[in-house]
């Protein structure tokens, strides 16, 4: 190794992930996720690693200097890239990192959004990267990202809220969902019902409000994500209010 070598690269990280390859959990990918025709590319394919094992290795590499992280972001190949917003994520909780590590963090993750493209990224780093960085901070970039075109920003804007909920604040959240009720990609329908769920689990009252005033005009999805931990009648209920609407 030269001297100017970083200790932990990029291309370790790639060259001991592919050990891992599985046919068998490739076929499970092509399965689970949503695939088009033109998401198996040469710019954006599955090769088969279990999941556990690359939060596993990410964890090993989490020391990785960001330089590093940012070459895995721009690998064509999907398990590596959530590698990055793995060790990403893994630096963000860690207690050891600086202020000025989770601004770089921070800054890193937005400015390479092109490559944060999938829900399995957004929802792997956006919590820690992002909620835990602002938590003491202005939140307007969150409501930026709420208005954006681009769907995995949306859906970043309102899952880094689900780390604001943990702290017991739910007021962004519920305003962001409101920026959000009528939106029409189902991968934001879902992920903002289940950040106003988990917000209802520490404001019922306030999620109860919310339904009166949105149930009748939110995506179906969205509706059912949000209703999940109610009882039957609240369900019920709330269900009718959008067949009315």
């Amino acid at each position: 190794m030269s001297k100017n070598q970083p200790a932990i690269n990029a291309r370790q990280f790639i060259e001991e992930l592919e050990t891992y390859q599985s046919d068998e959990e490739l076929v499970k990918y092509q399965h689970y996720f949503k695939f088009d025709k033109d998401r198996q590319s040469k710019d954006d394919y599955f090769i088969g690693v279990r999941m556990g094992q690359v939060f596993a290795l990410a964890k090993a590499f989490m020391d990785m200097p960001l330089a590093e992280v940012e070459k895995l972001l721009e690998s064509p190949i999907h398990e590596v890239r959530v590698g990055a917003v793995s060790i990403m994520d893994w630096q963000a909780r860690s207690k050891k990192t600086t202020d000025e590590r989770r601004q770089e963090l921070f800054d890193l993750y937005l400015r390479r959004h092109d490559r944060i493209n999938n829900w399995d990224l957004v929802d792997r780093a956006a919590p820690h990267v992002i909620g835990r960085y602002l938590v003491d901070k202005p939140r307007h970039v969150l409501y930026d990202l709420a208005r954006s075109e681009n769907v995995w920003q949306r859906r970043t804007a309102v899952v880094s809220t689900g780390y604001f909920i943990r702290q017991g604040d739910v007021d962004d959240a519920f305003q962001i969902a409101e920026i959000l009720c009528h939106d029409e990609h189902d991968l934001v329908q879902k992920a903002t019902g289940w950040m106003l769920r988990e917000a209802g689990k520490e404001a019922p009252d306030r999620l109860l409000r919310f339904l009166e005033q949105q149930a009748a005009v939110m995506p179906p999805t969205m509706l059912r994500y949000a209703l999940e931990h109610l009882d039957k009648e609240q369900r019920d209920y709330y269900r009718s209010l959008r067949k009315e609407g």
